[in-house]
């Protein structure tokens, strides 16, 4: 059995891992180090298990594609006054298999058994298949 346990989160209006990796580069996107994060209301009650080694997957168009190393949880204060949690990032995307997923809020626990597979280093620098048609076909099955 597996001691860490992964995130899965949409990443809304992102075209391609590219364009998320982009976006991710913004400063409003970072921590005052310069590392990636995305900030959430809810808090991981499985901090432990997140930070003992687990990634956040990331679902561009409906289908994962990447994922990124979780480093640590900071805690933010809104505007508002509410705590949130900025969940801070490695830079480094490993693009991986592609898994299909229907639309959710917020983020999910993701078992490490039911997490996607990064892609071999041949694989790597193959072209991406649109995303419709990555979609089309993990929905069939084929990817």
């Amino acid at each position: 059995m597996e001691n860490y346990i992964n995130l899965i989160k949409l990443s809304v209006g992102t075209e391609d891992v590219d364009n998320l990796a982009l976006w991710q580069k913004m400063p409003h996107a970072q921590t005052p180090d310069g590392l990636p994060r995305h900030v959430t209301r809810m808090w991981p009650k499985r901090e432990a298990e997140l930070l003992n080694g687990g990634s956040i997957y990331w679902v561009i168009k409906g289908v994962i594609q990447c994922r990124q190393r979780v480093l640590r949880l900071d805690e933010v204060m809104g505007q508002d006054g509410i705590r949130r949690c900025a969940i801070v990032l490695d830079p480094e995307l490993h693009r991986t298999a592609q898994a299909l997923r229907r639309p959710f809020q917020g983020w999910r626990y993701l078992k490490p058994e039911d997490s996607p597979a990064d892609l071999t280093a041949t694989r790597k620098t193959e072209e991406p298949l649109p995303a419709e048609l990555s979609a089309a076909l993990a929905e069939i099955g084929v990817l």
